[in-house]
């Protein structure tokens, strides 16, 4: 019979066994962290209706018609499925009636989001990300808390020489004047851009700012920047962002051609990343570790009342591959204790013996699948645990069980009632 060579769509990828301590790893630290500050997790739907992406669309280029996934179940009206976080979020608070509670809102999220975008080397389609928002706040210690948030935990995940790269992109205030200038520079120089930015730098002109062509980057390198037309109200609350990061110890860097991705940012806007040394071989490949900023346009944008908004995300992936890379250790919860059966009255005791070390706390680890002594003890082996109890028929019989010391290969019998207690003592002291 031939073998179906079914494979996963492209794009995709699946976290295999042994990769799954490092997504742990990561979803355990962000979990601690967003428990400590008092962020509460949101889980939303991987399906959307597709209107609440065309709203967003002449804000976020040609996202919608080239990239976002979309579906029609039978008569169902069009559905998609999520491109990114801060809508999905968005529409969660309005529609949950979140302004109704304590304000602000402060949520984290882990979960996928899906982009039909052309594959390069190592990408994905479907891509894990976990973030922080807050809404219903706009006071500046919010930006600087949720940046502080996402350092900490680069940190607690052994990444080093982080830097912050933030700007400040002003409000409808002071931004449509220099829009203005924006257009008017990039007008004349409209030849050098790349065939994307010469169809969208009207709509979106801060979009080229950020365009990664080297082309765009080398017509945008005198063009006006936004800093330095901020309003005062602006101006002020930059000034205190970067204030607070001074206080924190925070190294940053001011990058008048930071954006974000989408073109409803407003006032500040950051990413994290690693800096390497210039003769390092890795100085090249630093990618962008975390993104974010403010967005106190969105709720608005999607029918409801003016709403401050700011947070941040992380690629999962990303992070596990510089991990894997790297090759960063982390304490892992290695088993202690092997537990060896021979026979089925011997299995049926161990069942119960593993439930009481459960309760007990004491990693534990088992081959119940196989029969052999000797099959069995090279598992024990492999694993590395400190000791081995093995359990037979004889045994059984007598209440008792074999203790062995991996190291020294000495074995001693002990009581089945206590063996619990025992052997918490032996590995507390092992």
């Amino acid at each position: 019979m031939r073998e179906l060579k079914i494979k996963i769509p492209a794009g995709m990828y699946d976290i295999l066994p042994a990769e799954q301590k490092y997504f742990q790893k990561i979803f355990n630290t962000v979990k601690e962290v967003a428990d400590f500050y008092g962020f509460e997790k949101i889980d939303t739907s991987i399906l959307e209706q597709a209107e609440l992406f065309k709203k967003i669309t002449k804000y976020s280029g040609n996202i919608f018609q080239k990239e976002i996934y979309t579906l029609r179940a039978r008569q169902s009206d069009l559905l998609c499925l999520r491109p990114e976080p801060c809508s999905t979020i968005a529409r969660a608070y309005i529609e949950h009636k979140m302004k109704n509670l304590p304000q602000p809102v402060k949520l984290w999220f882990w979960g996928s989001f899906l982009r039909h975008k052309k594959l390069k080397d190592k990408e994905y389609r479907q891509k894990r990300y976990f973030g922080f928002k807050s809404l219903g706040e706009k006071d500046p210690v919010i930006d600087a808390q949720i940046i502080q948030i996402f350092y900490i935990i680069l940190k607690e995940l052994k990444f080093e020489n982080l830097i912050v790269e933030i700007n400040s992109l002003g409000d409808s205030l002071c931004r449509p004047y220099y829009r203005k200038l924006l257009v008017s520079y990039l007008k004349n120089r409209r030849e050098l851009l790349c065939s994307y930015c010469k169809e969208t730098f009207k709509e979106n002109p801060l979009m080229v700012l950020g365009c990664p062509n080297k082309k765009c980057r080398e017509a945008v390198k005198n063009a006006p920047q936004m800093i330095d037309r901020l309003c005062n109200e602006c101006k002020i609350h930059f000034k205190n962002v970067l204030e607070f990061l001074d206080e924190m110890k925070i190294p940053y860097n001011l990058n008048p051609y930071l954006v974000g991705d989408m073109d409803f940012y407003t006032n500040t806007v950051f990413r994290i990343y690693q800096e390497f040394p210039e003769n390092n071989q890795e100085y090249h490949l630093h990618e962008t570790l975390v993104k974010g900023g403010r967005y106190d346009k969105l709720i608005k944008i999607l029918g409801s009342k003016d709403t401050p908004a700011f947070g941040g995300a992380a690629e999962i992936e990303l992070l596990v591959e510089k991990i894997k890379n790297k090759k960063i250790c982390y304490d892992e919860i290695i088993p202690k204790i092997f537990l060896v059966q021979l026979g089925i009255s011997a299995k049926r005791k161990i069942l119960k013996i593993m439930n009481e070390f459960r309760e007990a706390k004491i990693p534990t680890a088992e081959s119940l699948g196989k029969d052999s002594l000797k099959s069995q003890l090279r598992v024990s082996e492999k694993i590395g645990c400190a000791f081995t109890l093995i359990l037979g028929k004889k045994e059984v019989l007598d209440n008792t069980i074999i203790l062995r010391e991996t190291k020294t290969g000495k074995q001693t019998i002990l009581k089945l009632d206590n063996i619990t207690k025992e052997m918490k003592k032996r590995i507390k002291n092992f």
